[in-house]
């Protein structure tokens, strides 16, 4: 069986009057991202990891940033698309592996949630998604919180 990896990476700011949304769970907090999308950057990063492990592109060419079907949509649903797109060719998500990179807020309670819900949009089993957090000790962009980035490796396998 022919597998192949790929990395994905996604940030977008932080703003007032959105939702916090990473792996498709809502995380309580005053502050959520700003994006076409819901900018859940943990999804987004993990559909470029696999696009980018099958050799399709990224999330910019299959899901426009200013289509407006896409506008507002939840990213699972773009994971799940991605899935498909992934199929048709036939391709599956084997695994994968992410990090959040969040000053705050503190998101170690929610993370077998965003595990939970990003197996079930890709397929495969809780076991096969580790979903992690960390911060930057203030350096950067998160650690001033000003934004939040996910970083993601899928290992995807040709279905024969």
């Amino acid at each position: 069986m022919k597998t192949r990896t790929g990395i994905g990476f996604d940030a977008h700011p932080l703003a007032e009057g959105r939702r916090l949304v990473l792996g498709g769970v809502h995380v309580p907090c005053h502050l959520g991202l700003d994006g076409h999308s819901d900018g859940d950057v943990l999804s987004h990063a993990v559909i470029d990891a696999m696009l980018g492990a099958a050799g399709l592109g990224d999330i910019g060419d299959h899901f426009p940033p200013g289509d407006p079907e896409y506008r507002g949509i939840e990213s699972l649903e773009l994971v799940a698309r991605t899935v498909a797109i992934l199929a048709a060719r036939r391709w599956r998500a084997s695994y994968v592996d992410a990090t959040i990179v969040a000053q705050r807020p503190k998101l170690k309670p929610h993370l077998g949630r965003m595990s939970a819900r990003l197996a079930s949009a890709l397929g495969v089993s809780c076991e096969d998604v580790n979903v992690k957090a960390t911060t930057t000790d203030g350096l950067g962009f998160a650690g001033r919180s000003e934004g939040i980035a996910g970083l993601a490796v899928a290992t995807v396998e040709k279905i024969v």
